[in-house]
C-alpha cells in the first residue's frame, strides 16, 4: 500500500537543462525560459523544450490523464508555473525554441508589460489551445 502511494506523486520534476530531451521533438532542453512539463495523475513526467511542444503533444494524448500542465515563467528562468493559470504572449520579437514565439507569464501584468514592449497577442490557456488547434 505504501509503495502505491509513493509511486503516484503528482508533482513537478526539475528539468536538467542541457541533458533532458523534449518528449515531443527529442531536442535537448536548453532554454530556461520556454521549457514545459506535463505530470500525469499517476505521476509520470513528460518534459518539453517549449510550451508549443507540450501543446502539440496534447493532440495525441488523453488530456483526462493530465494532473499538471506546467510552463517556465518568462520572468523567472527555470521556474515552472501552472500553465492553466498563466498568460501567454505570442510575439515575433520573443523567439522560442520551436519558432512559435510563445512565452508564458505567471502574472498577467508581466505579460502585458512584455506585450507593450515587444508587441504580439495575449492568450489564456484555453485560448492558446484553440489557437494551436486551428
Amino acid at each position: 500500500m505504501l509503495l502505491a502511494l509513493c509511486s503516484c506523486n503528482v508533482s513537478p520534476q526539475a528539468i536538467d537543462y542541457g541533458n533532458d530531451a523534449c518528449h515531443f521533438c527529442s531536442m535537448t532542453i536548453v532554454d530556461k525560459v520556454h521549457a514545459a512539463e506535463i505530470v500525469t495523475k499517476k505521476g509520470k513526467v513528460y518534459k518539453f523544450d517549449a510550451t508549443e511542444c507540450m501543446v502539440n503533444f496534447l493532440k495525441d494524448f488523453d488530456a483526462t490523464e493530465v494532473g499538471l500542465y506546467l510552463s517556465n515563467n518568462y520572468t523567472e528562468p527555470e521556474s515552472l508555473i501552472d500553465a492553466t493559470n498563466a498568460t501567454f504572449l505570442i510575439s515575433e520579437n520573443v523567439p522560442s525554441p520551436m519558432g512559435a514565439f510563445l512565452s508564458a507569464f505567471k502574472n498577467k501584468s508581466d505579460a502585458e508589460k512584455a506585450q507593450s514592449e515587444k508587441g504580439g497577442a495575449l492568450y489564456n490557456w484555453e485560448e492558446l489551445l484553440g489557437h494551436f488547434n486551428q
